[in-house]
């Protein structure tokens, strides 16, 4: 059994009772894009906006290299590894084909300028050593590259190679990459910033970011690209208007141009005609709700985390927030247990849902209390 309890929070500007008629900008169809998958989502909600094959297994070209970066964040941010740890370049590494950083054999590279090289260059060479010096082989390398993914639950991943040279057994999805580049975002904000820079120079040889949105829209900060001739021409890019982010990835588009001209066509869509707010922060009260037999009676329900939403613009004042909460809540409850459900509707449609936790911990009282409790519940039947 389960009392549905309709309430306004005072400090939200969500206006359910006071507005009939709500003024709405009216959103246009989505752009037509010629990419085999793609995907448009917010990075604070995780709303995705737009979407084609999202799930479809594909190569990822050098998106692949996402993934080595993300496992060397971790382990500097970790203290296993640091910026300065100079790293041999194998013969493996400096024999590598496709877009080089051009190390040299034998020759000692810091870690630094080895992430940068994959960063900004898509360096095949700078990847391998990389990978090499982090796991001791490439082979081992992606072993953890695939235990990561499932960490990460990206369900349509796998990986053979650390720098997305072509194999049919490699494969990702967009949504998969959306996951891995919004972690990236969230989690490495010292690190991510590699990915907005537009050139970098090694051994007096200066290459460009491939990413040609760096230098059409300010707004774009990352975040890589990837080409072979299987996969087509490839794209995660994040953009932030505002206190708005988001996250583009294109699959299998024809062309260099193309890729940028479609990137940047649905990024300036999502951000014309949706908008993102928070509505709640994590932690946040959000309600108190009576609990028998405990040692206190009053339990604050809120969020475990922040919560965001992306809605068409001018569509703010027709949201509505309801809670359902369990009945007759019994000592002891742990923090951090679902105690009911949070829903948000847009006008007659719930566009999300998340669980309403305990707040603080709430132990069983004494026996008086227990004995108390239960006359009144006995009464009140």
């Amino acid at each position: 059994m389960k009392q549905l309890i309709s309430f306004l929070i005072s400090t939200l500007l969500i206006l359910t009772s006071l507005v009939t008629q709500a003024t709405s900008t009216l959103v246009p169809p989505p752009p037509t894009l010629s990419a085999n998958a793609y995907l448009l989502q917010d990075f604070d909600s995780g709303t995705i906006l737009l979407s084609k094959n999202i799930d479809e297994r594909v190569e990822p070209a050098s998106l692949t290299k996402l993934m080595t970066a993300y496992i060397v964040f971790e382990k500097l941010r970790a203290g296993h590894l640091h910026l300065t740890d100079m790293i041999n370049i194998s013969e493996k590494a400096w024999r590598m084909e496709g877009s080089r950083m051009y190390v040299e054999v034998g020759k000692q590279v810091p870690l630094e300028l080895l992430l940068k090289g994959m960063i900004i260059q898509s360096g095949n060479d700078a990847t391998v050593a990389i990978a090499e010096f982090v796991a001791g082989s490439e082979e081992a390398f992606v072993t953890l590259m695939n235990q990561q993914a499932q960490r990460l639950d990206l369900k349509n991943t796998h990986y053979t190679n650390s720098t997305g040279w072509p194999d049919p057994k490699q494969y990702s999805t967009a949504r998969d990459l959306a996951i891995l580049a919004r972690t990236i975002i969230h989690g490495y904000s010292e690190y991510y910033r590699w990915y907005s820079e537009r050139e970098f120079s090694y051994n007096n040889i200066v290459q460009t970011n491939r990413n040609l949105l760096l230098w059409r829209d300010q707004t774009v900060d990352g975040m890589k690209t990837g080409y072979t001739e299987s996969a087509g021409y490839c794209l995660v890019a994040s953009a932030k208007r505002g206190d708005m982010r988001l996250m583009a990835v294109l699959l299998g588009s024809t062309s260099n141009k193309l890729r940028a001209s479609e990137g940047q066509e649905i990024l300036d869509y999502g951000f014309r005609f949706f908008e993102t707010h928070q509505l709640y922060q994590a932690n946040q009260p959000l309600n108190t709700e009576r609990v028998w037999q405990g040692q206190t009676d009053k339990l604050p329900l809120g969020l475990e985390t922040p919560l965001y939403v992306t809605i068409p613009k001018g569509q703010y004042e027709q949201l509505q927030a309801t809670l359902q909460v369990n009945k007759r809540l019994m000592a002891p409850i742990a923090k951090g247990q679902t105690i009911g459900i949070l829903r948000i509707n847009l006008g007659d449609e719930i566009i999300l849902e998340r669980p309403l936790i305990a707040l603080i911990a709430i132990d069983k009282g004494s026996l008086w209390k227990e004995w108390v409790d239960k006359t009144w519940l006995m009464l009140k039947k």
